[in-house]
């Protein structure tokens, strides 16, 4: 998604969550899955040793306008009171805190401010994301033929079980009907580690996106993809770039029309004399990398539903 839309989208995340008692209507459920950078490694508290701590979130909240509406006037991380997130048995009201480890943040920060400050209702995320997983085996849809992956199945499970009993998991969204009104991916790490995956990944993601439809009973549910951008402009292993393309191929199926997007994220990544990290597999540890992602999921997200 390009254009003044998405400029105007992306400010919903500086506006603050209004405070007081879950907003009334459906709680809107947004499924955010992938492997190890749907986790997070987006870095909470910075080494001031290294970089002078830029690229952590209290760096970016300390010293970025953008940022400052993360912490509240006597400096704690603000906990929102209209969106609560569930990852993997981890839950609580939206902070810092729920990437890969407690001191890290993935894209669910940065997607959940977008969603809550756009959307009237409750707001859930469930996170269902592992580490060093592909989507040729280990979530590998079942129409792409062979034994689904085991992550697929384990992910419906975690979804299916959490919006089960919603109460159960929140007490303060208890009695509430839901929606699913989302899907978010972000993985493709493993695929792009090798040619056979690499080749299969666009039919695999084709696959994922309607089953996953099928599965959850929810036709035409809105599903956004952010891209393999590691290593920004300047990637040139044909393996990653194929990624790349193959994540963005299925916004252009006509059955895809106007219910998948595919967010470009190059322009995100951070280099590493600014971040945390050297992993460039892991977005170098940058927390504003993280959250520009979930933004732009959440904008994308925002465009598609129609919110």
């Amino acid at each position: 998604m390009k254009g003044p839309l998405l400029s105007i989208l992306l400010v919903l995340a500086a506006i603050p969550g209004a405070p007081g008692a879950p907003p009334e209507g459906p709680v809107k459920v947004f499924i955010l899955a992938g492997q190890s950078n749907m986790e997070g490694a987006g870095k909470v508290e910075g080494d001031p040793k290294r970089a002078g701590g830029k690229g952590s979130l209290s760096y970016l909240a300390a010293n970025e306008d953008k940022y400052k509406h993360l912490k509240d006037q006597d400096g704690k991380w603000v906990e929102r009171d209209d969106v609560w997130i569930w990852y993997l048995g981890r839950k609580g009201k939206l902070a810092p805190g729920f990437g890969a480890r407690s001191g890290s943040i993935g894209p669910e920060l940065g997607f959940g401010h977008v969603m809550g400050n756009a959307i009237d209702e409750p707001v859930l995320l469930i996170k269902t994301a592992w580490g060093g997983k592909s989507l040729q085996k280990d979530f590998r849809p079942p129409s792409s033929g062979g034994e689904a992956g085991p992550f697929y199945k384990e992910m419906l499970a975690h979804v299916k079980g959490v919006l089960g009993d919603i109460g159960r998991e929140f007490p303060e969204l208890r009695g509430r009907d839901h929606e699913v009104a989302g899907f978010g991916w972000h993985q493709g790490w493993n695929d792009g580690c090798g040619m056979p995956a690499t080749l299969e990944y666009e039919e695999n993601l084709a696959n994922f996106i309607r089953d996953v439809r099928k599965d959850l009973g929810v036709e035409g549910l809105p599903f956004v993809i952010a891209d393999s951008g590691f290593g920004g402009a300047k990637q040139s292993v044909d393996r990653r770039l194929m990624i790349r393309k193959a994540q963005a191929a299925p916004e252009t199926y006509p059955e895809f029309k106007g219910n998948v997007d595919c967010v470009q994220t190059a322009g995100f990544f951070r280099p590493a004399e600014e971040s945390p990290s050297g992993q460039g597999y892991h977005w170098n540890g940058n927390a504003e990398t993280y959250y520009l992602i979930g933004e732009a999921m959440a904008a994308a997200m925002v465009e598609l539903s129609g919110e």
